[in-house]
């Protein structure tokens, strides 16, 4: 008997399929707790969680470029309905006119980065740091590899539990931004571990990128609070030398937000908000720890940075991106 498909087959055929975008964090669109949206005549799909009176909105539609206008549309009708307010996250150039067209105002907040892997090297003095940092982890004995998540799914619960209580009092996974593990959809995801005599030290999951930057990208990475310097960074050069071996075009780390702001693209910008991103840059890491994650992603040089954008129904608003980190879990 064939499986029915459900919301989630839906919206995964959706971001393989429609890529015009190239949004390298797509396949966060099936993060549990996501609701999806469609129009019984279109296809393609938008991606959302309701936090309060809004909508929180994960890219832009995931749709053919002649459909997102009226995808778009229904949407707004849809929140209008029940009284919500819309404000889209990790927006992409791309995806910006559909919302300019709804009276959106679209400002940067932050950017992704990748390496295209065909260029990538260790060599020479910019990365003598590095190289040493991650030669001094394997000297404590470390073995990396990629493993099946079901063997280790145990000592990774445990892992996770000991990694959140050195991020403070209170402190909270996060999730919508960030992707997952386990569930349905593992299979389709990679898995790379330091362990040492079978005590997991760390791992880094990687989920995989379409359109016309393929690739995987660096999702969740976790290691316990007395892993020695560098075990990230070894398990991502292990990982990088396997996707080369295959390969695999890129490699993306994903989106931090506050980082690499430029001028105001869009006609409507909110200078304010741009203000704001940058004075969060300086002082925000309470709320994200934005120049922890650029500093990681920055060891690595990335080839290319791609700003990315949030899209606010109306005038940009304080209100609507504190329901964004919300959705984020970070407030």
């Amino acid at each position: 008997m064939t499986r029915a498909l459900t919301e989630t087959d839906i919206a995964l055929d959706a971001i393989r399929r429609y890529t015009h975008a190239d949004n390298p964090s797509a396949y966060f669109a099936f993060n549990e707790g996501n609701s999806f949206f469609r129009l019984p005549d279109e296809p393609g799909l938008i991606v959302y969680r309701p936090v309060g009176r809004y909508l929180v909105q994960f890219g832009g539609p995931f749709a053919p470029v002649e459909s997102c206008g009226r995808l778009m549309a229904g949407f707004v009708a849809f929140a209008a309905e029940r009284g919500a307010e819309i404000v889209a996250v990790q927006v992409q150039g791309a995806d910006a006119p559909a919302f300019l067209e709804q009276g959106f105002t679209v400002n940067q907040m932050g950017a992704s980065y990748a390496n295209e892997l065909a260029r990538f090297t260790l060599e020479g003095t910019r990365f003598m740091r590095l190289r040493n940092k991650i030669s001094r982890a394997l000297r404590t004995g470390l073995q990396i590899r990629e493993v099946p998540y079901q063997d280790w799914q145990e000592q990774i619960t445990e892992l996770d539990a000991a990694w959140l209580t050195t991020k403070g009092e209170g402190a909270k996974p996060l999730e919508f931004l960030i992707g997952e593990l386990g569930g349905e959809y593992q299979r389709l995801r990679r898995l790379f571990i330091a362990e040492r005599e079978g005590r997991l030290i760390g791992y880094i999951s990687y989920a995989p990128v379409h359109g016309s930057r393929p690739g995987w990208m660096h999702d969740l990475s976790r290691r316990v609070p007395d892993a020695p310097p560098g075990v990230m960074e070894a398990v991502n050069k292990a990982a990088v030398d396997v996707f080369r071996s295959e390969g695999v075009e890129w490699l993306h780390f994903g989106f931090t937000p506050f980082t690499s702001l430029n001028a105001p693209t869009f006609a409507g910008y909110s200078l304010a908000f741009h203000w704001f991103m940058t004075y969060l840059w300086e002082h925000g890491a309470h709320i994200y720890p934005a120049q922890t994650q650029y500093d990681y992603k920055e060891k690595w040089a990335p080839t290319l940075v791609l700003p990315e954008y949030i899209a606010f129904q109306g005038r940009a608003s304080l209100p609507a991106l504190v329901h964004v980190f919300r959705a984020c879990n970070a407030v």
